[in-house]
């Protein structure tokens, strides 16, 4: 098979990611699943063919000079793909996740659509959305800008690595700029990003301390900033960003990042009960003042017993968010239990005995 008739089966079976290794056939991610695509175990010669036939010349140069590649690809009526080229026992493997054309709302994504609205509209702070890979984080991050830029009459700017959904201009101004073609790094894009006039601010990944300070610094000196980490609930996901810097500094970043912090919604994807599909399950919690007192003292381990007192205002625990999939029938029981942070607290919030 041609990798074009390879990257339109994935379209066409729906799957989010298209897996080229030797020694197996292509393989599907479809519904959380490995599926093998019916033909021979790919032999290196084969799969370097397959994955060197959608490499530009400058892009071949660099995957063998650093061994990894990261870069977006669009194939006329398939669809646009984020793709990673590597190494892995010297052979070339790759892995194509699926980029939709189309940006969804909020309601479509099953997303809780009040708190994701409110969020959106803030005129400063940061909004954090975290969660393990192949969550739906950035279509999440898409969905938000793309109210922005329906809404708002102002300048957004992007750094992503690469660039994945594709904004067109709407009411707001909208810049996107990919890390390793229009700037060097993250570090590197928000560090000039000041000077740009933004009005918002979306950095596709906090991945270390330079660009979290720099995040940071940007929702503090009024301007609204969006982020993604890779972490699986709101307390790991606040540690996460005060234990990336010294021990000398965290006291200052925790006073900083409590004083912009407007919400983090943690994601994962469940199996569906219906045997197809998967279910969207989130983790919400708003910067209020308790919320930012208790970020400021350091006693994350708290967090959660604010987010469970705070439902009115749209907060809830990815307990809550399970037991509530599972009550309206969209996951199993078995698929509740497993994926539970506290099994006790799930199954008081799922109403079955112990």
């Amino acid at each position: 098979m041609e990798i074009s008739e390879l990257l339109k089966l994935t379209v066409e079976r729906d799957a989010s990611d298209l897996h080229l290794a030797v020694g197996r056939p292509p393989v599907l991610r479809i519904d959380g699943k490995l599926v093998n695509v019916e033909a021979p175990p790919l032999t290196s010669s084969e799969s370097r063919r397959l994955i060197y036939g959608v490499l530009t010349d400058l892009q071949k140069q660099k995957f063998e000079e650093s061994k990894e590649l990261d870069f977006s690809l669009s194939i006329s009526h398939i669809s646009r793909f984020r793709v990673n080229v590597h190494y892995q026992r010297g052979s070339v493997a790759a892995a194509f996740r699926v980029i939709p054309t189309i940006i969804r709302g909020f309601e479509e994504l099953h997303l809780p659509t009040k708190v994701c609205e409110r969020l959106s509209r803030r005129p400063a702070g940061l909004v954090l959305i975290t969660g393990p890979t192949g969550s739906g984080k950035s279509t999440t991050l898409a969905a938000m800008v793309d109210l922005i830029n329906n809404e708002r009459d102002c300048h957004i700017i992007t750094a992503e690595d690469p660039i994945e959904y594709l904004h067109p201009h709407k009411k707001a101004l909208i810049e996107q700029r990919e890390v390793h073609e229009d700037t060097l790094s993250f570090q590197n894009a928000l560090k000039f990003v000041l000077r740009q006039d933004p009005d918002v601010i979306m950095v596709g990944e906090m991945r270390d301390l330079e660009t979290i300070g720099a995040a940071l610094t940007a929702a503090e000196t009024g301007h609204l900033v969006f982020s993604t980490l890779h972490t699986v609930d709101v307390a790991q996901t606040i540690d996460r960003v005060v234990d990336v810097f010294p021990p000398h500094q965290q006291e200052q970043i925790r006073i900083q990042l409590a004083g912009v912090i407007e919400g983090v919604l943690c994601q994962t994807l469940l199996p569906s009960a219906a045997g197809r599909g998967r279910e969207l399950a989130v983790e919400v919690m708003i910067g209020t003042d308790a919320v930012r007192n208790l970020i400021r003292e350091g006693k994350t381990h708290q967090i959660a017993t604010q987010i469970e007192a705070g439902g009115g205002l749209g907060m809830q625990t990815m307990d809550r968010a399970i037991a509530d999939l599972y009550k309206r029938g969209r996951i199993s029981r078995e698929t509740a239990l497993s994926h539970g942070r506290k099994v006790d607290e799930l199954k008081r919030h799922m109403n079955i005995m112990a």
